[in-house]
Protein backbone atom coordinates (compact mmCIF):
# COMPACT_ATOMS: atom_id res chain seq x y z
CA UNK A 1 0.00 0.00 0.00
CA UNK A 2 1.36 3.40 -0.99
CA UNK A 3 0.61 6.25 1.40
CA UNK A 4 0.01 9.42 -0.64
CA UNK A 5 2.25 12.44 -0.10
CA UNK A 6 0.38 15.73 -0.52
CA UNK A 7 1.83 19.23 -0.66
CA UNK A 8 -0.38 21.46 1.47
CA UNK A 9 0.83 24.52 -0.45
CA UNK A 10 -1.23 23.39 -3.42
CA UNK A 11 -4.35 24.17 -1.39
CA UNK A 12 -3.16 26.92 0.97
CA UNK A 13 -1.62 29.05 -1.78
CA UNK A 14 -4.58 28.66 -4.12
CA UNK A 15 -2.35 27.28 -6.89
CA UNK A 16 -4.13 23.93 -7.21
CA UNK A 17 -6.95 23.61 -4.68
CA UNK A 18 -9.11 21.43 -6.93
CA UNK A 19 -6.33 18.92 -7.57
CA UNK A 20 -5.36 18.86 -3.91
CA UNK A 21 -8.93 18.19 -2.81
CA UNK A 22 -9.25 15.36 -5.32
CA UNK A 23 -6.04 13.74 -4.06
CA UNK A 24 -7.06 14.27 -0.45
CA UNK A 25 -10.48 12.70 -1.02
CA UNK A 26 -8.94 9.67 -2.69
CA UNK A 27 -6.55 9.18 0.25
CA UNK A 28 -9.34 9.56 2.81
CA UNK A 29 -11.48 6.97 1.01
CA UNK A 30 -8.82 4.41 0.16
CA UNK A 31 -6.03 4.46 2.75
CA UNK A 32 -7.23 6.71 5.56
CA UNK A 33 -3.60 7.86 5.80
CA UNK A 34 -1.62 10.50 3.93
CA UNK A 35 1.48 12.63 4.44
CA UNK A 36 1.42 16.44 4.38
CA UNK A 37 4.45 18.48 3.33
CA UNK A 38 4.62 22.28 3.14
CA UNK A 39 2.51 22.64 6.27
CA UNK A 40 4.23 25.79 7.51
CA UNK A 41 4.67 24.80 11.17
CA UNK A 42 8.09 25.93 12.37
CA UNK A 43 10.73 23.25 12.62
CA UNK A 44 12.30 25.21 15.47
CA UNK A 45 9.02 24.95 17.37
CA UNK A 46 8.83 21.21 16.70
CA UNK A 47 12.41 20.83 17.96
CA UNK A 48 11.46 22.78 21.10
CA UNK A 49 8.54 20.42 21.75
CA UNK A 50 10.86 17.42 21.56
CA UNK A 51 13.37 19.13 23.85
CA UNK A 52 10.95 19.99 26.66
CA UNK A 53 9.26 16.59 26.34
CA UNK A 54 12.64 14.87 26.71
CA UNK A 55 13.27 16.84 29.88
CA UNK A 56 9.92 15.79 31.29
CA UNK A 57 10.27 12.10 30.48
CA UNK A 58 13.74 12.07 32.06
CA UNK A 59 12.27 13.06 35.45
CA UNK A 60 11.88 10.45 38.21
CA UNK A 61 8.60 8.55 38.09
CA UNK A 62 7.56 9.97 41.44
CA UNK A 63 7.90 13.51 40.08
CA UNK A 64 5.96 12.72 36.92
CA UNK A 65 3.26 11.08 39.03
CA UNK A 66 2.45 14.49 40.52
CA UNK A 67 0.79 15.35 37.18
CA UNK A 68 -0.57 11.87 36.40
CA UNK A 69 -3.51 11.52 34.03
CA UNK A 70 -5.08 9.13 36.54
CA UNK A 71 -5.65 12.12 38.85
CA UNK A 72 -7.40 14.11 36.13
CA UNK A 73 -10.88 13.35 34.72
CA UNK A 74 -10.26 15.47 31.62
CA UNK A 75 -7.56 13.41 29.84
CA UNK A 76 -4.61 15.64 30.75
CA UNK A 77 -1.21 14.90 32.23
CA UNK A 78 1.22 11.97 32.36
CA UNK A 79 0.28 8.45 31.28
CA UNK A 80 2.89 6.06 32.62
CA UNK A 81 4.23 3.06 30.74
CA UNK A 82 1.81 0.17 30.97
CA UNK A 83 -1.23 2.31 31.79
CA UNK A 84 -2.76 1.88 28.33
CA UNK A 85 -3.74 -1.15 26.28
CA UNK A 86 -4.84 0.09 22.86
CA UNK A 87 -5.18 -3.42 21.45
CA UNK A 88 -7.91 -4.88 23.63
CA UNK A 89 -7.81 -8.24 21.84
CA UNK A 90 -4.13 -8.98 22.57
CA UNK A 91 -4.19 -7.85 26.18
CA UNK A 92 -0.68 -6.42 25.77
CA UNK A 93 0.02 -3.19 27.62
CA UNK A 94 1.63 -0.44 25.57
CA UNK A 95 5.37 0.12 26.07
CA UNK A 96 5.21 3.89 25.99
CA UNK A 97 4.63 6.87 28.21
CA UNK A 98 2.91 10.10 27.24
CA UNK A 99 1.90 13.56 28.34
CA UNK A 100 -1.41 15.14 27.29
CA UNK A 101 -2.29 18.80 26.86
CA UNK A 102 -5.85 19.93 26.15
CA UNK A 103 -7.58 23.21 25.34
CA UNK A 104 -6.13 25.63 27.86
CA UNK A 105 -8.91 26.98 30.09
CA UNK A 106 -8.62 29.01 33.30
CA UNK A 107 -9.79 27.50 36.58
CA UNK A 108 -12.61 30.06 36.81
CA UNK A 109 -14.10 29.18 33.41
CA UNK A 110 -17.79 28.39 34.05
CA UNK A 111 -17.47 25.08 32.17
CA UNK A 112 -14.54 24.06 34.34
CA UNK A 113 -16.41 24.99 37.49
CA UNK A 114 -19.46 23.04 36.28
CA UNK A 115 -17.32 19.96 35.61
CA UNK A 116 -18.39 19.68 31.97
CA UNK A 117 -16.83 16.73 30.08
CA UNK A 118 -13.29 17.44 28.83
CA UNK A 119 -13.50 21.01 30.13
CA UNK A 120 -10.74 21.04 32.70
CA UNK A 121 -7.49 22.86 33.37
CA UNK A 122 -4.18 21.61 32.08
CA UNK A 123 -1.57 20.33 34.51
CA UNK A 124 2.03 21.39 34.05
CA UNK A 125 5.37 20.02 35.25
CA UNK A 126 7.86 22.41 36.80
CA UNK A 127 10.02 22.71 33.68
CA UNK A 128 11.04 26.10 32.31
CA UNK A 129 9.36 26.82 28.98
CA UNK A 130 7.29 23.62 28.94
CA UNK A 131 3.87 25.30 29.09
CA UNK A 132 4.67 28.06 26.58
CA UNK A 133 6.17 25.67 24.03
CA UNK A 134 3.28 23.22 24.29
CA UNK A 135 0.62 25.92 23.96
CA UNK A 136 2.39 27.54 20.99
CA UNK A 137 2.50 24.19 19.22
CA UNK A 138 -1.10 23.39 20.19
CA UNK A 139 -2.27 26.65 18.56
CA UNK A 140 -0.36 26.03 15.31
CA UNK A 141 -1.50 22.41 15.02
CA UNK A 142 -5.10 23.43 15.67
CA UNK A 143 -4.90 26.04 12.90
CA UNK A 144 -3.59 23.42 10.47
CA UNK A 145 -6.23 20.89 11.51
CA UNK A 146 -9.04 23.39 11.03
CA UNK A 147 -7.69 24.36 7.61
CA UNK A 148 -7.52 20.71 6.54
CA UNK A 149 -11.19 20.39 7.40
CA UNK A 150 -11.96 23.04 4.80
CA UNK A 151 -10.49 20.80 2.13
CA UNK A 152 -12.33 17.81 3.62
CA UNK A 153 -15.63 19.70 3.49
CA UNK A 154 -15.13 20.57 -0.16
CA UNK A 155 -14.35 16.95 -1.00
CA UNK A 156 -17.58 15.86 0.71
CA UNK A 157 -19.63 18.37 -1.30
CA UNK A 158 -20.11 20.74 1.63
CA UNK A 159 -19.37 24.47 2.01
CA UNK A 160 -15.69 25.09 2.84
CA UNK A 161 -16.52 26.35 6.33
CA UNK A 162 -19.03 23.63 7.17
CA UNK A 163 -16.92 22.20 9.99
CA UNK A 164 -15.95 25.55 11.53
CA UNK A 165 -18.70 25.54 14.22
CA UNK A 166 -17.56 22.08 15.36
CA UNK A 167 -13.97 23.11 16.06
CA UNK A 168 -14.31 26.45 17.84
CA UNK A 169 -13.14 25.03 21.19
CA UNK A 170 -12.52 21.38 20.40
CA UNK A 171 -11.50 18.44 22.54
CA UNK A 172 -8.15 18.50 20.77
CA UNK A 173 -5.31 16.76 22.57
CA UNK A 174 -1.62 17.39 22.07
CA UNK A 175 0.23 14.24 23.14
CA UNK A 176 3.99 13.87 23.31
CA UNK A 177 5.10 10.24 23.43
CA UNK A 178 8.25 8.40 24.45
CA UNK A 179 8.90 4.78 23.49
CA UNK A 180 11.84 3.16 25.28
CA UNK A 181 14.21 1.02 23.26
CA UNK A 182 13.19 -2.64 23.07
CA UNK A 183 16.17 -4.45 21.53
CA UNK A 184 14.56 -7.80 22.36
CA UNK A 185 11.55 -6.87 20.22
CA UNK A 186 9.14 -8.10 22.85
CA UNK A 187 5.74 -6.58 23.59
CA UNK A 188 4.20 -3.71 21.65
CA UNK A 189 4.98 -0.01 21.53
CA UNK A 190 1.36 0.91 20.92
CA UNK A 191 -1.23 -1.77 20.26
CA UNK A 192 -3.30 -2.00 17.09
CA UNK A 193 -6.03 0.63 17.15
CA UNK A 194 -7.84 3.29 15.21
CA UNK A 195 -7.90 6.88 16.46
CA UNK A 196 -11.03 8.25 18.05
CA UNK A 197 -11.42 11.77 16.72
CA UNK A 198 -11.69 13.51 13.37
CA UNK A 199 -8.07 13.64 12.19
CA UNK A 200 -4.64 13.10 13.75
CA UNK A 201 -1.49 15.06 12.88
CA UNK A 202 1.59 13.03 13.74
CA UNK A 203 5.21 14.16 13.71
CA UNK A 204 7.85 11.49 14.35
CA UNK A 205 11.59 11.58 14.95
CA UNK A 206 12.31 9.12 12.14
CA UNK A 207 12.78 5.99 14.24
CA UNK A 208 10.87 3.14 12.59
CA UNK A 209 7.94 1.37 14.18
CA UNK A 210 4.68 2.83 12.86
CA UNK A 211 2.65 0.43 10.73
CA UNK A 212 -0.81 0.60 9.15
CA UNK A 213 -3.15 -2.21 8.15
CA UNK A 214 -5.31 -1.34 5.15
CA UNK A 215 -8.64 -3.06 4.70
CA UNK A 216 -7.95 -6.57 3.43
CA UNK A 217 -4.18 -6.04 3.51
CA UNK A 218 -1.16 -6.81 5.68
CA UNK A 219 0.68 -4.59 8.10
CA UNK A 220 2.76 -2.05 6.18
CA UNK A 221 5.54 0.25 7.42
CA UNK A 222 4.82 3.97 7.21
CA UNK A 223 7.80 5.67 5.56
CA UNK A 224 9.36 8.66 7.29
CA UNK A 225 9.56 11.91 5.35
CA UNK A 226 11.63 14.56 7.09
CA UNK A 227 9.60 17.48 8.50
CA UNK A 228 6.30 16.10 7.17
CA UNK A 229 3.13 15.21 9.04
CA UNK A 230 1.52 11.81 8.88
CA UNK A 231 -2.23 12.44 8.87
CA UNK A 232 -4.91 9.84 9.46
CA UNK A 233 -8.68 9.76 9.57
CA UNK A 234 -10.24 9.02 12.97
CA UNK A 235 -13.37 7.10 13.83
CA UNK A 236 -15.46 10.24 14.43
CA UNK A 237 -14.85 11.48 10.89
CA UNK A 238 -15.51 8.02 9.48
CA UNK A 239 -18.90 8.07 11.25
CA UNK A 240 -19.54 11.64 10.14
CA UNK A 241 -18.80 10.70 6.52
CA UNK A 242 -21.08 7.65 6.87
CA UNK A 243 -18.13 5.37 6.06
CA UNK A 244 -17.11 7.21 2.90
CA UNK A 245 -13.80 7.81 4.66
CA UNK A 246 -11.87 5.01 6.32
CA UNK A 247 -10.26 5.02 9.75
CA UNK A 248 -7.38 2.61 9.32
CA UNK A 249 -5.91 0.47 12.13
CA UNK A 250 -2.30 1.19 13.00
CA UNK A 251 0.24 0.24 15.63
CA UNK A 252 3.77 0.97 16.81
CA UNK A 253 6.16 -1.96 17.05
CA UNK A 254 8.64 -1.98 19.93
CA UNK A 255 11.49 0.16 18.53
CA UNK A 256 15.09 -1.01 18.50
CA UNK A 257 16.17 2.43 19.72
CA UNK A 258 14.29 5.02 21.74
CA UNK A 259 11.51 6.64 19.72
CA UNK A 260 9.64 9.93 20.14
CA UNK A 261 6.59 11.37 18.48
CA UNK A 262 4.23 14.32 18.73
CA UNK A 263 0.57 13.56 18.08
CA UNK A 264 -2.24 16.08 17.76
CA UNK A 265 -5.66 14.44 18.02
CA UNK A 266 -8.35 16.77 16.72
CA UNK A 267 -11.69 15.83 18.23
CA UNK A 268 -14.71 18.12 17.74
CA UNK A 269 -16.36 20.34 20.34
CA UNK A 270 -17.87 18.22 23.15
CA UNK A 271 -21.44 19.13 22.22
CA UNK A 272 -21.04 18.43 18.50
CA UNK A 273 -23.30 15.62 17.33
CA UNK A 274 -21.59 13.05 15.14
CA UNK A 275 -24.19 11.96 12.61
CA UNK A 276 -24.23 11.27 8.88
CA UNK A 277 -23.30 14.38 6.92
CA UNK A 278 -25.69 15.77 4.30
CA UNK A 279 -25.44 13.92 1.01
CA UNK A 280 -23.86 10.76 2.44
CA UNK A 281 -27.00 8.60 2.36
CA UNK A 282 -28.97 6.77 5.03
CA UNK A 283 -27.16 6.95 8.37
CA UNK A 284 -25.26 3.80 9.33
CA UNK A 285 -24.69 4.93 12.93
CA UNK A 286 -26.87 6.42 15.64
CA UNK A 287 -26.11 10.06 16.45
CA UNK A 288 -23.75 10.53 19.40
CA UNK A 289 -22.21 13.59 21.03
CA UNK A 290 -18.49 13.93 20.49
CA UNK A 291 -17.91 13.97 24.26
CA UNK A 292 -19.86 10.76 24.88
CA UNK A 293 -18.08 9.02 22.03
CA UNK A 294 -14.62 10.06 23.20
CA UNK A 295 -15.32 9.03 26.79
CA UNK A 296 -16.49 5.59 25.69
CA UNK A 297 -13.28 5.04 23.75
CA UNK A 298 -10.96 6.33 26.48
CA UNK A 299 -12.63 4.19 29.13
CA UNK A 300 -11.82 1.12 27.04
CA UNK A 301 -8.17 2.17 26.62
CA UNK A 302 -6.86 2.77 30.11
CA UNK A 303 -5.94 -0.14 32.33
CA UNK A 304 -5.54 -0.03 36.10
CA UNK A 305 -2.23 1.40 37.20
CA UNK A 306 0.49 -1.19 37.80
CA UNK A 307 0.99 -2.00 41.48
Amino acid sequence: MDIPVLDWNRFASGDDPTGFVADLGKACRETGFFVITGHGISQDLIADVYAVADRFFALPAATKAEVAISKNPHNRGWAQQGSEALDEASGLKDRKEAFNVGLDLPADDPRVIAGEPFRGVNVWPDIAGFKDVMLDYYADALDLGRALHSAIAIDLGLPPHYFDPHFTEPMATLRVLSYPAAPDGEGIGAGAHSDYGSITLLMTDGVAGLQVKPRGGDWTDVPHIQDAYIVNIGDSLMRWSNDLYVSTPHRVLPPKSARRSIAFFLDPNPESVITALPGTGAAKYAPVSAADYLRSRLDATYTPEPK
